[in-house]
């Protein structure tokens, strides 16, 4: 099931972290060992060390970075599946990690004590910046993004003349809207859609059956990531969002500011060509087609002569 990225279960990360922590007292050569020896290493022009969450796409794009850097002359040592932020953001803000692939409103929410008030890409980009420890840089965002959405069934769009949220508020049949539970109390909730388009959705539990409540009829509108390859196999389309009731979450490449110069020309051209189709479209070929990371960052850095 598509319809978030799959959180890791506490016990996973602890896994993950004692794995870490094994690793650290056996004095390997593991950059993640030696934290400011990575740090120091990567911006006196050595081994760029590139990170990446335990998810599919995520890891897609640390391939992508991790193959147009060697392409540019770089050393690169790849520490992917390495967990959810909780587990690698330390590693990130200590330099033991130099390049990771994030998602603009996600990475904000997470780092934010005061919570967040803005949603459109830039003034979420901005307010990343800003709020970004020091030692890290955002580097340029892509179109490309995975986050909320409210999609309905392209069937239904054209029987209601829908291309955006508030187009749904002209439905006169009852809706439904399906999600993870915690969605309800998100701050682009039914309440919050109902707010600021009037439009009026009821609420349901559906949890991992999401997708497949939507193309069954069961509901009407279903929050499903805008990375989820089922925008390629499946009926389904995602209404815009002009108000920008969901915080923009954008790919962009977080990296250690001692190298910022030194990776930002390559990292800043993949983020110009990485749209929102191509995203979903590498995402396909990783779960449909079953091809690996490596080829399938070596074919679009290919086809997009980043190589």
């Amino acid at each position: 099931m598509f319809t978030a990225r799959g959180k890791r279960s506490a016990a996973v990360v602890g896994l993950i972290a004692a794995a870490t922590i094994a690793l650290s007292a056996c004095g390997s050569s593991n950059p993640l060992s030696e934290p400011s020896d990575a740090g120091e290493s990567a911006g006196s022009g050595d081994t760029i060390v590139i990170g990446s969450q335990a998810y599919y796409s995520n890891e897609i794009i640390a391939e992508i970075y991790a193959q147009a850097l060697e392409a540019d002359g770089h050393e690169v040592d790849r520490q992917f599946s390495i967990g959810q932020r909780d587990a690698y953001m330390p590693d990130v803000e200590s330099g033991a990690i130099n390049v990771f692939p994030e998602y603009t409103g996600s990475l904000l929410e997470y780092i934010s004590k005061d919570g967040v008030t803005v949603t459109s890409p830039d003034d979420v980009y901005k307010a990343l910046q800003e709020a970004l420890p020091d030692g890290l840089t955002a580097l340029d965002f892509a179109e490309a993004s995975d986050q909320d959405s409210y999609t309905v069934l392209k069937s239904f769009a054209e029987e209601n003349d829908l291309k955006t949220i508030g187009d749904l508020k002209n439905v006169t049949t009852p809706l439904t809207i399906g999600a993870a539970p915690e969605f309800e109390q998100r701050p682009y909730s039914p309440a919050k859609a109902k707010e600021v388009y009037g439009v009026d959705l009821a609420f349901s539990a559906t949890g991992p059956t999401t997708l497949e409540s939507l193309l069954a009829g069961q509901i009407q509108v279903a929050d499903i990531y805008t990375a989820d390859p089922a925008f390629k196999t499946e009926d389904i389309v995602a209404l815009e969002d002009p108000e920008n009731l969901i915080i923009s979450s954008n790919v962009v490449p977080i990296v250690s500011s001692d190298i910022a110069d030194e990776v930002s020309g390559v990292l800043n051209a993949i983020s110009a060509k990485l749209t929102a189709d191509e995203l979903v479209s590498l995402n396909v070929l990783s779960t449909v087609d079953q091809k690996s990371p490596k080829d399938i960052a070596k074919q679009w850095l290919t086809d997009n002569d980043l190589l």
